[in-house]
């Protein structure tokens, strides 16, 4: 070896032989994943082509700029993927412009936010306790701090956004952005409406679609996108991608105002492994069979919903839209910290979640969030939710009484058990 060449095996060398204490953790994640039914909402399962675009030499690679446009040699390849990336974007939504650079779904808000508005200015967003999103102006996030935030809510009798309500408040208010879209609505949601607000008042329009994205793609979902001025969404949840974000579009002139907010605004180099995952993961959107897919997230979301309620289980809104539904656990008496944990050790992951109007605090919670992607992506259809809507039925009832929570967690496990060994997931690792 000559002098100054890496040390011994720095080419050669697996994870395992380099650096056992994490690829026994991944390891131990594999497995989790194999055994568990995944319910947490932003999450889903990526083909093992993207786990390969993400794997890949381009994590060796640093771009600035835009193809055609770079800061940085050596860019000829890492153009064509990103060339791919946004136009599998642009056909999939039916756009004209696309940028996905965004490392996360909250930095592409933070870009429009830095593309429209200044310090100050006045924005409409959907309150974090009704379903809103902590990028959208929660009071410890930067748009938050940053910005003066007008929160609409929705009515307590049926969890719905009161559009007379954001119609007045935008009236009171003059925001310069009104945003729609969250991390815990799941009902389809008026863009028209939301649009013909923002024009009387001269706001921007921008939908945060990262819930749904996939049933957009897949042709059960309305589109945003003849509505609003800006649609911004992460690649994983519903698309089941790379991590990362997106924004939308169809008028050029915001496009540019977008593309110069992320850089040199924002961020320098993108990711660009993460970014080959955006194109995989987008072509796999265009195929025939994802609309198949999107269509039985949503039917699959719908009859946990409905096995819920059968079992006498609240359900905000009373059913779903969206690959997503929200628990209200008041009626037992539960909150949604403890519900969350009695479930993932009986082989059901899903997540504490605030409901309209919780009295419990954000590390909490009232409730509980469920989705169907993950499920839906390992085969699971609706005879499958409606038994693990049974499943936590039961283990809700358990908490309740106080009475055979061991018992109901035993079951639940075996049971789940069985469900993920007939619908494995990555039969060959790595």
């Amino acid at each position: 070896m000559t002098d100054g060449a890496p040390h011994a095996g720095y080419f050669d060398r697996g994870l395992a032989t380099m650096d056992s204490a994490v690829a026994e953790a991944i390891d131990r994640e594999l497995a989790r994943q194999q055994d568990q039914i995944e319910l947490i909402a932003s999450e889903n399962i990526v083909s093992r082509a993207v786990l390969e675009a993400q794997g890949s030499v381009l994590s060796n690679k640093t771009v600035e700029g835009y193809p055609g446009r770079r800061y940085h040699g050596g860019a000829t390849n890492v153009d064509v993927i990103e060339d791919l990336a946004i136009e599998r974007a642009c056909q999939l939504f039916g756009c004209r412009h696309a940028n996905v650079q965004p490392h996360s779904g909250s930095q592409a808000n933070q870009v429009v936010f830095l593309s429209l508005l200044r310090p100050g200015d006045t924005v409409l967003s959907m309150a974090l306790d009704a379903g809103g999103h902590l990028s959208h102006g929660a009071a410890p996030n930067m748009s938050g701090r940053w910005f003066d935030i007008v929160p609409y809510g929705v009515r307590q009798a049926d969890g719905l956004i009161d559009m007379d309500a954001v119609a007045d408040l935008a009236r009171q208010h003059r925001p310069k952005l009104i945003i729609a879209g969250g991390s815990s609505y799941p009902r389809v949601i008026d863009f028209a409406a939301f649009r013909t607000i923002a024009d009387e008042v001269g706001a921007h329009f921008l939908v945060d679609m990262a819930h749904f994205a996939g049933l957009v793609a897949g042709g059960v979902h309305p589109s945003p996108l003849p509505h609003a001025h800006l649609v911004t969404t992460t690649t994983y949840k519903s698309l089941r991608g790379a991590r990362g974000g997106i924004v939308l579009c169809d008028d050029e002139a915001l496009a540019r105002k977008i593309n110069s907010a992320l850089f040199p605004g924002m961020q320098g180099s993108p990711m660009l492994h993460l970014m080959a995952g955006k194109a995989v993961c987008l072509g796999e959107a265009l195929r025939p069979e994802f609309k198949d897919y999107a269509a039985r997230v949503l039917a699959n979301a719908r009859a946990l919903a409905a096995a819920l309620m059968e079992r006498q289980v609240d359900v905000v809104t009373g059913g779903t839209d969206t690959p997503l539904l929200l628990i209200d656990l008041r009626r037992q008496g539960l909150r949604g910290n403890a519900a969350s944990d009695v479930l993932e050790a009986a082989g059901l992951t899903c997540n504490k979640n605030g409901v309209p109007g919780d009295p419990e605090p954000p590390t909490v919670t009232s409730g509980l969030r469920l989705g169907a992607s993950a499920g839906t992506t390992r085969g699971l259809g609706t005879d499958e939710f409606r038994e693990i809507g049974g499943m936590i039925a039961e283990l809700l009832a358990a908490m309740a009484t106080g009475t055979g929570v061991d018992e109901a967690q035993a079951r639940s496990r075996r049971r789940v058990t069985e469900i993920c060994a007939a619908y494995p997931i990555y039969s060959q690792y790595p």
